[in-house]
């Protein structure tokens, strides 16, 4: 391949992180009242730990694979942050730093330092990784009474997937809200109860 074309394909892999930055935040955007105390069930995570425990798995991973992107970790995994604005802050936070280390580490021709076989596959599992507890939340407001319809969800979710970037706005008039310029695995209990 050409590396023009090795460094389009790299943006287009960039954008969708940022992609799955924004299905995020715009989720955190679209909670009802009392959103972020929604638990599946007693013992489950609220809503507020599974966003502060994503950001906090981007972190972990970032320290052990590319440290010179780190940031602080925050003192607990799964932080009970009710402000939706500080929530989102982290998730900017740390998908940007995300963000960063992978194209650094691919433009450079540099593995990660202890996982993953390229630096393209930590935003694969951190995608995955996301879009499970982005369907827990989605199942801790129905359990709760406080469910998302698929008109509600589907346009600041699945729609982001499927638009064109025209000056900010998407092809069908939903606002995009890019935040973009342009362990060996720690698996918790929390994780465990959930599976």
């Amino acid at each position: 391949m050409s590396r023009t074309h090795d460094q389009s394909l790299l943006e287009a892999l960039l954008d969708s992180w940022d992609r799955n930055n924004t299905i995020l935040l715009n989720l955190l955007r679209a909670l009802p009242e009392g959103g972020l105390e929604a638990r599946v069930m007693g013992g489950s995570p609220s809503v507020a730990e599974l966003f502060t425990h994503i950001h906090y798995v981007r972190l972990v991973f970032l320290l052990e694979d590319a440290p010179e992107f780190a940031r602080d970790l925050p003192e607990e995994e799964w932080m009970d942050e009710r402000d939706p604005d500080r929530l989102a802050q982290m998730l900017n936070d740390s998908a940007k730093a995300v963000r960063d280390a992978v194209q650094s580490r691919v433009e450079a021709g540099q593995d990660m330092n202890l996982h993953y076989d390229h630096p393209i596959l930590l935003l694969q599992h951190m995608i995955w990784h996301e879009g499970y507890h982005h369907g827990q939340i989605k199942l801790a407001l129905k359990a709760t009474g406080r469910p998302l319809t698929d008109q509600e969800a589907g346009r600041v979710t699945w729609d982001v997937w499927d638009a064109q970037e025209v000056s900010g706005r998407a092809r069908s008039g939903c606002p995009l809200h890019f935040s973009s310029q342009k362990f060996r695995t720690h698996i918790t209990d929390h994780d465990i109860r959930q599976m």
